[in-house]
């Protein structure tokens, strides 16, 4: 059974009185991103750190500084909140790729970057990727299909990668992606095809 404090209303609800001062309702609030913000840093970290970072200390860090700095948050609403949290994960990200690849300047167009691609596929794993995979991994935990999701993305050749944001993030028509991608139409349509199969496998394929 869903647990009702994932839903909207219920994350705004705990939002609501994690204002009030309910630390214990900001923490309960927090948990319920954690497997979406795992999620983010797992396909970032292993874009760009593998084997030097482990994307649950970015996520508790995160958690960290949301409880740290929650009275600086201005928004209103669960996206707000959402968004909110993937900025403070972008940064903390950003810091770690400057300390690996020794570069101390602030990188905002690095940060700007993150937070898009953080944004991306939150938005693809909204739009119900997961459900046209008919494997036990749809009987897995939501933790679980997460990282499966990003591991597999992660691993995609960039047109396959491109393809699938165009058409399942953006919901942009086929006609509409050959002009994007500069393809025919049907060009488009079997790249679509072996996009959507490539991640199939690589999702059925993780242990």
């Amino acid at each position: 059974m869903l647990d009702p404090q994932s839903e909207p209303d219920g994350r705004l609800s705990l939002l609501d009185c994690a204002r009030t001062g309910d630390v214990e309702a900001l923490g309960r609030l927090l948990e319920l991103y954690r497997d979406d913000l795992a999620m983010l840093a797992r396909y970032q970290v292993g874009a760009r750190l593998r084997g030097k970072v482990d994307p649950s200390d970015l996520v508790q860090e995160t958690f960290l500084e949301a409880h740290r700095d929650f009275n600086q948050f201005r928004g209103a609403t669960e996206r707000e909140f959402a968004a909110w949290l993937r900025r403070i994960l972008a940064a903390n990200l950003a810091n770690l790729i400057r300390h690996y690849f020794g570069t101390q300047r602030r990188d905002m167009n690095l940060e700007r970057e993150l937070i898009d691609s953080f944004s991306e596929l939150s938005r693809i794993s909204d739009r119900g990727l997961m459900a046209r995979q008919e494997t036990p991994s749809q009987h897995a935990s939501r933790r679980e299909q997460a990282v499966i999701l990003a591991d597999a993305l992660r691993d995609l050749s960039e047109d396959y990668r491109e393809v699938i944001v165009l058409r399942h993030l953006e919901g942009l028509s086929f006609p509409e992606i050959a002009r994007r991608m500069d393809r025919s139409e049907d060009s488009v349509k079997k790249l679509w095809a072996r996009a959507l199969a490539r991640l199939r496998r690589g999702m059925k394929a993780t242990p």
